[in-house]
């Protein structure tokens, strides 16, 4: 179980970190006197002596005295009330989440001061030279690197937003207390801004009390882009410019950007029925607006900096044209708001006038025949867009507001002897009473008029002078479009008419850069360049990262639906049923109908709402294209059909929109990405893709749309969870192979993406480790990768590891492309990890798919079936309605183990493998393989680190308190593998004990132990009270509260 943080540095000063977890300690204890009074925090101050020392007499191998002393733990803790039982979960979870913090700030703080960090861009640079690489090749390799980063709403961040924003200001403020020039009075002030935090934090509940909908999950990935990503980006390009000018002479290009977003945040539909093409389609227009809105905000401060007149003859002409268009605007202006001034004093004096009931029809215009108008009408926006904007505070109303008046395009009239009016801007055809009317009409008069006006005080035009600074005015105008821009976003999101000129708004990235580009080229010229390298050169290299959406939305359906969709339209149109067709029929049908230029699907079609939902999908993706969208990922693929089912149903509905729209369709056609996940289809990875690209039409198509690149996904989930950690790391390696092998059989490009989770048993571990021991040729230059829940939040959530990691993810993937990992030295090597996978594997699935008893023992032993009562995710915990492994998602797989911190998936049939190996006399050759195999070397050296997580002794406490006695021999049995399993690791890495190289984190984990064994005691006490009082919802309250302290003392989920 790797930490949150590993990736960040290698060691921290612990004086300092143990000062800094000391001052957050005592100001919670302060707190807690407050709180709970002083008896209580006596209380809990015995509680944690008593761990401690249990702590030390096992450290010391005093296990006799460590086991009393656990029993007098358990025995305080079992007489407890559900009210003191909830303040202490309470108390050591937060001191165990300020632990965390501290630990962070430190590992970020030790990065800062060293002179040259480990794995930088000026390190690996330098390391790269030095080895031979010429600098030309360092530079364009670089200058051509791709790599995506793609955020997940996987349900494994515990924390609520509310609780993570106040981590955020604690973290800022132990760093600002570190600086050296802080008088007394300005530390005792940071002292007293933790005490109001640390009091906020305590006094805040820290449950979700309801699930988060897709779209409160795709509102937190933007929030991590405007509190952390907007601002790492623009420093972390600047290292690797700076770095690259230092080693190769010149500059990364202002607009290149090796790294950029994607999310599945509103676009994963694979399993939770609450993604709907409408959710995917608010969530891409909200990505949106977001980047519009801070767009603005930097577009404002960017005016105010760029004062200077000195600019090129383009730029000079720009300025002056658009001075000329605004004096004409004005001209307009002034002539409507005077008539509308008109309009409005006939409407007041005619409001005595009208009756107190209008008759039949009178809402509609003079023109219309037979009560039905031949011209649209103009709604008022529903709450829809209010709604989603504004839960969990996010305030936007003046946006709203503006949205709303931008539509109401026509005032009211009157004129003398008029007894109607030809107003219509009501969804209700009962709009018909006079307040109503009158509403309308004073929301028209204070909206539009009234913040014309407004926004002439706030923000004045510019005088038309000659000597006007020409920057200020080309980026008024940028400013001007981006404004429009958001206004029409507001009306599409509430599914308003928008009448907005194409002219007057940005739809592309380029059309955004170009004014931009213009200024910086100007600056530059006219030898102001230090300006133009400053504010104006972070927004356009933002602009270049970002684009228009933030994050671009990958779409994700598991392969059968599409099957059942296009069984649909067989059956529909009489050609029998798609999937009772073998592999070879289905790809004869597919590719035939991809050929042809007519749609397949009939409009009059009728279908069941499972298969309505995934063509609405695929019409949602047509209407957004890839300007918006990323890929499209098939989970569950195992065969070509299924790859060409997809491609069918997208030029389908491409084709329909189309011929509605009267044009093509928005951007390119997505890319449609196979995601390989269980054992069996990742050994058949290489032939499907080999299969596919032997299709002259599918060939075709990925040079023609998609530059000659093939993507391949492989998920670490789903095999992790079929066959066990090792065999399913090396069936990943593996496939890999076989798909890179294929795709240069054909002359592609590939690019793998993988789907890695945050804990190891989830393909998660350090960043760096997992690309260097990726098989080689298969990282070249490109790469993209999921990070979850809350690996989200510790690797991003703070500009300054933001900026860590994503140097990271640079250095790793260039080392990969230009020094590819050593192969395995001679083929001995393969056959011997065929050998260990085979007897891993056979062990593993014994157990867990073999043994009757599993099922029932992995239930009692863990909080498995609790989990749902955390409210962390929008999607169910299985995919089925079964109760068995096979259909339990991989994420409570692994968290209720992590749980109990016997994290049993992550090792589990290594040692069975390890320890086959050498009884056939095979040692010397894997402690060979692990000091030159770069893959075997990261497999075992992951493996070790769950084994320093995992604690035999508190996974004997949960069986001896919640298994069955029938099963509890089944337990002893497992804790004896794992102590198999801790004694060859450390064999053949040639270590003397765990994490030996590794005594950072070591320390760390010991440091949580006093905290981190009362919660679990307390949790399997609580489960017991639980389990015979089901519907007990203090003491449901308690265990998810234990369920937080566990996974901040882990620094995982699952």
């Amino acid at each position: 179980m790797t930490d949150t943080t590993d990736d960040i540095a290698e060691e921290i000063s612990f004086q300092s970190f143990d000062d800094d977890c000391k001052l957050l300690g005592n100001l919670l204890n302060d707190i807690l006197q407050r709180e709970v009074g002083t008896a209580f925090v006596e209380k809990l101050e015995k509680i944690r002596i008593l761990a401690q020392s249990a702590c030390n007499m096992r450290q010391a191998g005093i296990e006799e005295m460590a086991e009393i002393l656990e029993k007098q733990l358990a025995s305080e803790l079992s007489k407890m009330t559900l009210e003191e039982a909830q303040t202490l979960a309470r108390a050591f979870s937060h001191y165990l989440t300020l632990m965390g913090i501290a630990e962070t700030h430190h590992r970020v703080r030790r990065g800062v001061n060293m002179a040259l960090s480990a794995k930088s861009c000026d390190d690996i640079f330098h390391q790269l030279l030095q080895g031979g690489v010429s600098p030309n090749d360092l530079y364009n390799t670089v200058c051509k690197q791709e790599v995506e980063i793609v955020l997940t709403a996987h349900p494994t961040q515990i924390n609520r937003r509310t609780l993570q924003y106040k981590h955020i200001k604690i973290a800022h403020l132990l760093d600002y207390n570190d600086r050296p020039d802080l008088g007394h009075e300005d530390r005792e002030m940071v002292i007293e801004d933790l005490v109001r935090e640390i009091t906020s934090i305590w006094q805040t509940d820290e449950l979700r009390r309801q699930k988060p909908t897709p779209v409160d999950e795709a509102r937190a990935g933007l929030n991590i882009v405007e509190q952390s990503l907007w601002k790492a980006i623009p420093h972390y390009l600047r290292r690797v410019s700076n770095a690259l000018k230092k080693h190769t002479g010149k500059p990364l290009p202002l607009t290149c950007t090796p790294i950029k977003f994607g999310s599945w945040m509103g676009g994963d539909r694979d399993g939770n029925p609450n993604v709907t093409a409408k959710v995917t389609k608010d969530v891409s227009l909200l990505s949106r607006w977001m980047a519009i809105d801070l767009y603005i905000r930097e577009v404002d401060s960017l005016r105010f900096e760029l004062s200077m007149k000195r600019c090129s003859d383009k730029l000079s002409r720009l300025a002056h044209a658009i001075l000329e268009g605004d004096n004409n605007e004005t001209h307009r202006e002034h002539w409507n708001q005077s008539e509308s001034r008109s309009q409005s004093k006939n409407q007041s004096q005619m409001t005595s006038l009208l009756p107190s009931k209008l008759p039949a029809r009178a809402h509609l215009p003079s023109f219309a025949v037979n009560g039905q108008s031949d011209h649209p009408r103009l709604d008022i926006p529903g709450p829809d867009y209010n709604q989603l904007n504004h839960k969990d505070g996010k305030s936007s109303t003046s946006n709203v507001s503006n949205a709303r008046s931008s539509k109401i395009r026509s005032s009211p009239t009157s004129s003398a002897g008029s007894n109607t009016s030809s107003v219509s801007m009501s969804r209700s055809p009962s709009f018909n009473s006079s307040q109503q009317l009158l509403a309308q009409r004073k929301l028209f008069a204070e909206s539009h008029i009234g913040r014309s006006s407004f926004q002439k005080l706030l923000e004045p035009k510019l005088p038309h002078l000659p000597g006007i600074a020409p920057y200020r005015v080309v980026l008024g105008n940028v400013k001007d479009k981006l404004q429009k821009t958001r206004r029409r976003l507001e009306l599409l999101l509430e599914d308003c008419p928008c009448e907005i000129d194409p002219s007057d708004y940005y739809e592309t990235t380029d059309q955004l850069l170009e004014p931009l580009l213009l200024c910086y080229e100007s600056m530059q010229s006219c030898g102001t360049g230090v300006l133009a390298d400053g504010q104006l050169a972070d927004l356009i290299r933002r602009v270049s990262t970002f684009g228009m959406v933030l994050m671009k939305l990958d779409l994700r359906q598991e392969s059968s639906r599409h099957a059942e969709t296009i069984d649909a339209i067989t059956r529909y149109l009489d050609m029998g049923t798609y999937s009772e067709w073998d592999e070879e029929n289905k790809l004869e049908f597919l590719t035939r109908e991809l050929k042809g230029k007519r749609p397949l699907v009939p409009p009059s079609i009728e279908v069941a709402p499972d298969v309505r939902e995934v063509l609405d999908t695929f019409r949602i993706a047509a209407e957004l294209g890839s300007d918006s969208l990323g890929a499209y990922v098939i989970s569950m693929a195992s065969n070509a059909s299924d790859v060409l089912a997809v491609e069918l149903l997208q030029k389908d509905a491409r084709l329909t929109v189309s011929g509605e729209l009267g044009r093509p369709c928005p951007g390119g056609t997505l890319r449609v990405v196979p995601l390989f996940e269980t054992v069996k289809d990742l050994r058949g990875a290489g032939s499907v893709i080999k299969k596919l690209l032997s299709i002259d039409w599918y060939r075709q198509h990925i040079i023609k749309n998609h530059n000659g690149q093939q993507e391949v996904m492989v998920g670490y989930s789903d095999s992790g969870k079929d066959a066990g950690r090792f065999t399913a790391a090396w069936e990943l390696y593996k496939a890999q192979e076989d798909v890179v092998a294929a795709c240069n059989e054909y002359g592609i490009m590939v690019t793998l993406f993988h789907g890695r989770g945050g804990s190891i048993g989830r393909g998660g571990g350090p960043t760096y480790l997992a690309i260097q021991s990726q098989p080689p040729g298969s990282v070249m230059g490109t790469l993209r990768s999921t990070e979850q829940g809350e690996m989200v939040q510790a690797k991003f959530g703070l500009p300054q590891t933001a900026v860590r990691q994503l140097e990271i993810y640079t250095t790793a993937v260039l080392l990969a492309t230009l020094r590819p990992p050593l192969q395995p030295r001679e083929e001995k090597w393969r056959n011997l990890m065929e050998d260990i996978s085979k007897i891993s594997c056979q062990y593993y699935r014994s157990v867990v798919y073999e043994n009757p008893e599993f099922l029932s023992y992995f239930n009692e032993a863990t909080p498995q079936a609790e989990l749902g009562f955390l409210n962390i995710g929008s999607r169910p915990t299985r995919r089925k309605s079964s109760t068995g492994i096979g259909h339990l998602r991989a994420i409570p797989w692994i968290f209720a183990w992590t749980q109990t911190r016997f994290v049993l998936p992550a090792w589990l049939g290594v040692g069975a493998g390890l320890k086959g190996a050498c009884e056939k006399g095979e040692t010397e050759e894997l402690k060979a393989m692990y000091k030159e195999w770069p893959f075997f070397q990261s497999t075992i050296d992951l493996i070790e680190m769950v084994l320093g997580k995992a604690d035999i002794s508190i996974a004997k406490h949960y069986d001896e308190a919640l298994v069955s006695e029938n099963r509890q021999e089944l337990g002893r049995q497992l804790r004896n593998e794992l102590i198999t399993t801790e004694k060859f690791v450390i064999v053949i890495s040639g270590h003397d004990k765990l994490l030996q190289s590794n005594r950072t984190l070591r320390r760390l984990i010991e440091n949580r132990l006093p905290f981190l064994n009362p919660i679990n005691m307390l949790q399997v006490e609580i489960l017991k009270r639980l389990r015979c009082d089901d519907d007990n919802l203090k003491a449901r309250d308690v265990l998810l509260i234990t369920i937080n302290g566990i996974a901040a003392g882990m620094r995982n989920t699952g």
